[in-house]
């Protein structure tokens, strides 16, 4: 019998899951995610990605921002340079629906029959704007997404991507053209630019963005005093 995580696995390409090294507690939350889709990280299936964690914001908002940024561009070099045919993007933050077991599945059995370049597993519909019936979903290259967390890509969006991003990160900041942005804004931005790439979404949501510590933006006080930070990660478990 094929697991929902095969059938993730068959849909969008490997696997690859971003984590800062030293994030054990995302690194175990999210083995917790792939153990209930029949997955973990000895699977061929899945590969462990050590985030980039530069030193210095280099234009981008925050520290974090270029981090993650980078962190997408390595995985895409990556997958262009072996050949792949696509590759899903999981960051470590990533919790699967409640139903993900149940209707990811024939969805991902339905994505196979359509021609796409970029899949939102992550999309939230209500919170984009986008009035749509449940299901997959096609975005409008205009249409702006605020998701990275969940997400795959065919051979014609990395092979456009790759160079597209690159030339991104030589551009001053605030650039009409797109500079150094959240990751989110950057895979926005070279949509809109290539209309001729089909990106397509689910919804209702396949995955949500687990509550924790942030490494993309500034933390808040309660992050970075230690006794506070326990407290605070105790907190967002049982929430």
């Amino acid at each position: 019998m094929t697991t929902p995580g095969a059938s993730m696995v068959q849909a969008l390409g490997p696997i690859r899951v971003i984590n800062l090294p030293e994030r054990r507690d995302r690194r175990r939350a999210f083995a917790r995610q792939l153990s209930r889709v029949g997955l973990g990280y000895d699977d061929p299936g899945v590969t462990l990605v050590a985030a980039v964690r530069p030193s210095e914001p280099g234009g981008f908002p925050t520290v974090g921002a270029r981090g993650c940024f980078l962190s997408h561009l390595e995985i895409l070099r990556a997958a262009h340079e072996a050949g792949l045919d696509r590759v899903a993007i999981c960051e470590d933050d990533l919790d699967f629906s409640e139903d993900f077991e149940t209707r990811a599945p024939a969805l991902f059995e339905a994505l196979g029959e359509m021609d796409w370049d970029i899949f939102y597993g992550g999309f939230d519909a209500e919170a984009h704007g986008v009035a749509t019936q449940p299901g997959l979903v096609r975005l409008d290259s205009r249409q702006s997404v605020v998701c990275a967390h969940f997400m795959a890509l065919r051979r014609p969006a990395i092979e456009a991507l790759v160079p597209y991003l690159e030339t991104m990160l030589r551009r001053e900041p605030g650039d009409p053209a797109g500079g150094p942005m959240h990751v989110d804004g950057a895979y926005s931005h070279f949509r809109a630019d290539h209309p001729e790439i089909a990106t397509v979404a689910v919804t209702p949501t396949l995955g949500t963005q687990r509550p924790s510590r942030t490494d993309i933006h500034d933390l808040r006080w309660f992050d970075r005093l230690p006794i506070f930070r326990e407290v605070t990660e105790l907190l967002r478990r049982l929430r």
